[in-house]
């Protein structure tokens, strides 16, 4: 088993774009040739396009890209650019009279502290899909879908850290799986194996963590938790395994694991935690071996997002509270 770099997985493309000064953007995974998707939706409040088409009892079997977008629901329209742009790369789904590309994806909240009327649109989603085709790395941290992500919001603003988007994937003889994660969460990211807070809740003055979750027992007398109503880790696991569209779903059900792992609280009612699996259908191999690793390298994803993060508008980032 050895660990490879996320465009080194086959029959995907991968591309950022953004808005620094909005501190907002977008992330794309492209499938030329389909790939049988999955996805599960298992945050309390959810912003996502086209995951219905994904149900195992539905007809499409194949997804042409999957999206993740900062923006609140105003960034589902990336999903628009990347129909326009596979549209004219003749990528789709025949339906004789042309090809209609099948494209999920979903969003987190970042409208603050950046320019809430900027916020990615169909250009954007357009200009992704232009750099997915690119020379370009895809870069970790605050760039694409993670440019305004933030996680350890329970005390508001003056305590958040910079979220980011991350990834990572590995390869063990013929069989390919890695994840793309934009992490936006209410709590904290930890780096489980040892139990060591990366980014969350964090006292500035002081240079110490401050725990969601102790601060949550904290508000119990509190009317509502709700600190921020838009918080939420969205990402992809992308695969060469065989699977029908059903054990796609069920990766993306089981993979969840890496999110509970690594953030503290994860699935709240405030967040919108939604995974997706996709497979180029190819290798043979053992299911239970292969959710694990969907969980392995969703860990991972979630822990280089924070780890690769810079600060931002006086938010710090995991290397300020390493100093």
């Amino acid at each position: 088993m050895k660990e490879i770099h996320i465009q080194e997985l086959e029959g995907f493309r991968f591309g950022h774009a953004q808005n620094d000064h909005a501190l907002t953007g977008c992330s794309v995974i492209i499938c030329e040739n389909g790939a049988v998707g999955g996805v599960e939706v298992r945050g309390g409040a959810p912003g996502t396009r086209e995951t219905d088409a994904l149900k195992s009892d539905n007809l499409v079997e194949e997804v042409h890209g999957i999206f993740l977008s900062g923006g609140s629901a105003f960034g589902l329209d990336v999903g628009t650019g990347m129909m326009q742009f596979l549209e004219g790369k003749s990528i789709g789904f025949d339906v004789q009279v042309t090809k209609v590309p099948i494209v999920s994806g979903a969003i987190l909240f970042d409208l603050y502290p950046g320019d809430p009327a900027i916020r990615p649109d169909l250009k954007m989603g357009y200009e992704a899909c232009v750099n997915a085709y690119s020379n370009e790395p895809f870069r970790q941290g605050s760039v694409g879908a993670g440019t305004g992500a933030i996680v350890g919001k329970c005390l508001g603003y003056d305590y958040v850290m910079r979220g980011g988007i991350g990834s990572y994937a590995l390869e063990i003889g013929d069989l390919q799986i890695g994840a793309t994660v934009a992490v936006n969460a209410f709590g904290d990211v930890i780096d489980p194996t040892k139990n060591q807070i990366l980014a969350g809740v964090y006292n500035r003055s002081k240079g110490i963590f401050l725990k969601s979750d102790e601060q949550l027992l904290a508000q119990l007398e509190c009317n509502s938790t709700n600190r921020f109503s838009g918080n939420t880790t969205i990402g992809s696991i992308m695969t060469n395994a065989k699977l029908t569209k059903s054990q796609a779903n069920k990766i993306a059900m089981i993979a969840h694991d890496g999110y509970a792992r690594t953030i503290r609280p994860s699935h709240t009612l405030v967040d919108g935690d939604t995974l997706f699996t996709l497979t180029t259908n190819q290798v043979t191999t053992d299911l239970n071996v292969l959710s694990m690793l969907a969980c392995q390298v969703v860990e991972h994803a979630v822990m280089n997002a924070v780890r690769n993060a810079t600060s931002a508008f006086d938010i710090p980032c995991h290397d300020d509270s390493s100093k």
